[in-house]
């Protein structure tokens, strides 16, 4: 069988990051206190931002079986309802609710990301093993095994994003979403080195999603959707790499026709730094309100703002939104906006939501709100300017700022003061401020739900440190249906 060990013995070089990805997800032991803790608030503000995707039926509609009736009774639950299903379609189904709003974490690098979008697949995967061992009495997984894959799946995803830009060549970051959750998924299933590689060398010779439906005028809802689809299609290559489907050594640097030379240019990818478990302890929350990352502080500014304008929107000549040269590539738009996804990556929307009503939910996206004739009247008067120094803060790795400005001027000559905001809420450096909004964000989800005895009860277990490493997944699973 023409596996990667067969192809070793051949002397063919397997790529090193292969390798390397595979000796960490089999040996690495995550020794981090702070990490784990940052992975229990990354799981409950998944689960609660997947929660609250339930409202939207744009997001529901893709929920359920892949055809009608094809339920695995002891599959994998859905959060929130009563579905189960094969872990395929269930990471699907996950992972697609924790996106839809764009309000779980964010990683930023050369190219960006939201890590906890491979929670699609470990939940689904873990839930799936657990039924299974317990009916065979065996010992289900832990809390604490999805959690450690957790930090796994993020610290794979935001190594790999800290120096290939995936954007710069026209493909999306679901692609470092679908590597990483192969790599621990294939090692949660009990893959063996192997195995890892030969997952792995397929999920790269999937090649990647383009951007297009990221950018104008293509914009739409399959950016809310793309990240369960990597997802499941990490778990499908996972169970065909343990049921014995073969490898590539050099999916990555084969001349000609590996990803490097197909789909990046000819240069070599690289991991920006040792894997352990930098990521999960640096990661992003989006915590007061749903936003494309690079404008959370801009909207942070812009509701300080909200009390001394809403009163003379009239009296404003021009707004002036400084900010650093990733917003600029991907967020600044002018022009008609033409659904939520459209919506919610244009920075000038998003500022002018907040400078009208101090706020921002995922309701200001839909339809009936983006008609208000104001928010475009503000958006004609802002200009979007780069600060030089943010964009060099932004990619500094001891800062890792996300920095906006925003100053209103008048028609009679005054302007406000330049409210600018560097770090937002979620970042390392609020931490202390932030987790306990977290928790806050998570309870106001499950309320959208559940009643409230059944949210107290959730919320009693998902702070109960100690007590939820040991929870059985399937127990913790179960908590979420209707």
């Amino acid at each position: 069988m023409n596996t990667v060990k067969s192809i070793q013995a051949n002397d063919v070089r397997v790529d090193p990051i292969l390798v390397e990805i595979a000796d960490y997800v089999l040996d690495h032991v995550v020794e981090s206190e702070e990490a784990y803790h940052i992975a229990q608030h990354v799981l409950l503000d998944s689960i609660g931002t997947g929660i609250l995707s339930l409202r939207f039926p744009e997001c529901t509609k893709h929920l359920g079986p892949i055809v009608p009736g094809a339920f695995l009774p002891g599959g994998a639950r859905v959060p929130g309802t009563r579905f189960e299903l094969d872990p395929v379609h269930a990471a699907f189904n996950i992972g697609c609710m924790i996106r839809w709003l764009d309000y779980n974490d964010t990683w930023l690098a050369a190219e960006w990301g939201h890590p906890s979008d491979n929670l699609g697949s470990i939940l689904a995967t873990a839930d799936y093993l657990s039924r299974r061992r317990v009916s065979e009495g065996l010992t289900p997984l832990k809390i604490k095994d999805v959690l450690t894959a957790a930090i796994k799946a993020h610290e794979i995803q935001g190594v790999l994003a800290l120096e290939n830009s995936l954007n710069r060549v026209g493909l999306d970051h679901v692609l470092f979403v679908k590597v990483a959750s192969t790599a621990v998924v294939t090692a949660m299933l009990g893959g063996n080195k192997d195995e890892v590689i030969n997952a792995l060398s397929n999920a790269w010779l999937d090649g990647g999603s383009l951007r297009t439906y990221r950018h104008a005028p293509n914009t739409g809802s399959r950016k809310s959707w793309a990240a369960g689809d990597a997802t499941s299609r990490a778990v499908r290559l996972a169970l065909m790499a343990v049921n014995g489907e073969m490898g590539y050594a050099t999916a990555l640097s084969a001349q000609n026709w590996g990803f490097q030379d197909v789909l990046f240019k000819g240069k070599e990818l690289t991991l920006g730094r040792p894997l352990g478990s930098y990521v999960m302890e640096n990661v992003l929350f989006k915590i007061s309100f749903p936003a494309e990352f690079h404008a959370q502080t801009a909207v942070e500014c812009s509701f300080e703002l909200h009390e001394s304008v809403k009163d003379r929107l009239d009296e404003i000549s021009q707004i002036t939104l400084t900010t650093h040269q990733s917003a600029i590539r991907i967020i600044d738009k002018k022009g008609p906006l033409n659904n939520p996804a459209d919506r919610d990556h244009c920075l000038q929307y998003m500022v002018a939501i907040g400078l009208l009503f101090g706020t921002l939910t995922a309701e200001h996206y839909e339809d009936e709100l983006a008609n208000d004739p104001r928010i475009d009247a503000l958006r004609d008067k802002m200009i979007v300017i780069e600060d030089e120094q943010y964009s060099k803060d932004y990619l500094d790795p001891a800062k890792r700022s996300i920095a906006n400005a925003i100053q209103i001027h008048f028609k009679d000559g005054t302007h406000t003061e330049k409210v600018v905001c560097e770090y937002p809420i979620g970042h390392r450096r609020r931490r202390k401020e932030g987790l306990q909004k977290v928790i806050e964000k998570y309870e106001a989800n499950l309320l959208t739900r559940f009643p409230r005895k059944k949210t107290a009860d959730i919320i009693q277990l998902s702070l109960d440190y100690d007590r939820l490493l040991e929870t059985p997944v399937q127990q913790f699973m179960n908590m979420f249906v209707i």
